[in-house]
């Protein structure tokens, strides 16, 4: 496009067209002047790579030099994003249809908050994955941390995104000059303290006495049972069938990894079994909350996790545990309890259905922390 414009619409010192120049009125001074400076830039650059050479070219020449210069780049640019004209919204429709096929509904929703969120910041407008730069998620965090948000939950938002990006990438529907979050770094988690109760705090449960089949009775009864079977998570728990009891050994899976389980049923883990035995066949679920598993009923099973850590808060009152106790304490629990007894940490991983060792090391952190300090006050008193 050619711009034109009188003498007194030019500004010689700063090179640019004046904004306040009456003849410029209709013109777009902004855009003008910024792809000005652009090509300006790219000729100063051309001109520094031929160096000393330039004696050996015609004027006429380095002006095509410069010409060359000013359409590869624009090209290049224009191509670039051209070929990457996926958007956030696009993609993570895709990857979240995904994890819901997958029943994954816990992983889809932490996908599709970590969009709305991203969203919600660009003024409620869908962006290009080429448009998440380091400037913009450097401006979203600092915008949270205005708002006095949580470094964890920052991590959280933009980990799902990260996750998002990388899979276009691995995908091949995205083809970035290079991966934004090789060099935009995400705040790094401040864990936040998780007390273990002793074992000791754990059996009183098996006094406190209520109703039989009262919901408070089962989440007793649940509790006890996931301690007794290697700190089963809860959602493993609910997904238990009568055929899983094979002989003396109760089979499960982790929802989470898809790891194979299996404990052997202890005399106490048998008598807490035993009622909810009764007049059940293969393929029934075990325990009264029937949860299946899949995306379509996971709000169930959010509403059955909610009551249940709600039943467990005055379950610990009773049993005189002042201490946090939801259904994640009962995990934690029992591989702090596991270290304590000598246990190494890869059994106790394995147990645990960890697909790292690392996890498990960090559920094992407060562990370590209070040993020091024990060893700490025995060489110091």
């Amino acid at each position: 496009m050619d711009v034109w414009t009188l003498p007194n619409g030019w500004d010689h010192s700063q090179l640019k067209l004046k904004k306040s120049a009456f003849v410029n009125k209709n013109l777009d001074c902004d855009s003008i002047n910024t792809e000005l400076d652009r090509k300006f830039f790219l000729a100063k650059e051309l001109l520094r790579e031929i160096g000393r050479s330039i004696e050996l070219i015609t004027v006429d020449r380095l002006l095509e030099h410069i010409v060359e210069k000013w359409e590869s780049r624009l090209k290049s640019e224009i191509k670039e994003k051209v070929e990457n004209e996926i958007s956030l919204l696009e993609w993570s429709k895709v990857v979240i249809q995904r994890s819901l096929n997958a029943n994954s509904p816990h992983t889809a929703g932490w996908y599709k908050q970590g969009v709305q969120e991203i969203i919600k910041y660009n003024d409620g407008k869908d962006l290009m994955l080429y448009d998440l730069t380091v400037t913009f998620l450097k401006n979203f965090e600092a915008h949270h941390r205005g708002k006095g948000n949580s470094v964890n939950t920052i991590g959280i938002i933009l980990r799902a995104i990260r996750s998002i990006y990388n899979k276009a990438i691995s995908e091949e529907r995205y083809r970035p000059s290079k991966n934004v979050f090789d060099s935009y770094k995400i705040p790094a988690t401040i864990r936040t303290k998780k007390r273990a109760i002793s074992k000791e705090e754990i059996l009183r449960l098996c006094e406190l006495k209520y109703e039989p089949f009262s919901p408070i009775w089962n989440a007793r009864n649940y509790a006890l049972i996931m301690f007794y079977c290697k700190g089963m998570n809860f959602i493993d728990l609910v997904k238990v069938k009568i055929d899983h009891i094979q002989g003396d050994r109760l089979y499960y899976g982790r929802s989470k990894t898809g790891t194979p389980l299996s404990v052997k049923i202890h005399p106490r883990l048998k008598t807490l079994l035993f009622p909810y035995m009764n007049s059940k066949y293969n393929g029934d679920y075990l325990f009264p909350t029937n949860y299946d598993g899949s995306t379509k009923h996971f709000q169930k099973y959010k509403s059955q996790r909610r009551r249940m850590n709600e039943r467990l808060r005055l379950i610990a009152h009773d049993a005189g545990i002042e201490s946090k106790f939801t259904t994640y304490t009962i995990r934690h629990s029992w591989a702090t309890i596991a270290k304590y007894m000598g246990i190494s940490t890869a059994l106790i991983s394995e147990s645990l259905g960890h697909s790292s060792i690392k996890t498990t090391e960090i559920y094992l952190k407060d562990f370590e922390s209070e040993v020091l300090d024990q060893v700490n006050e025995l060489v110091t008193m």
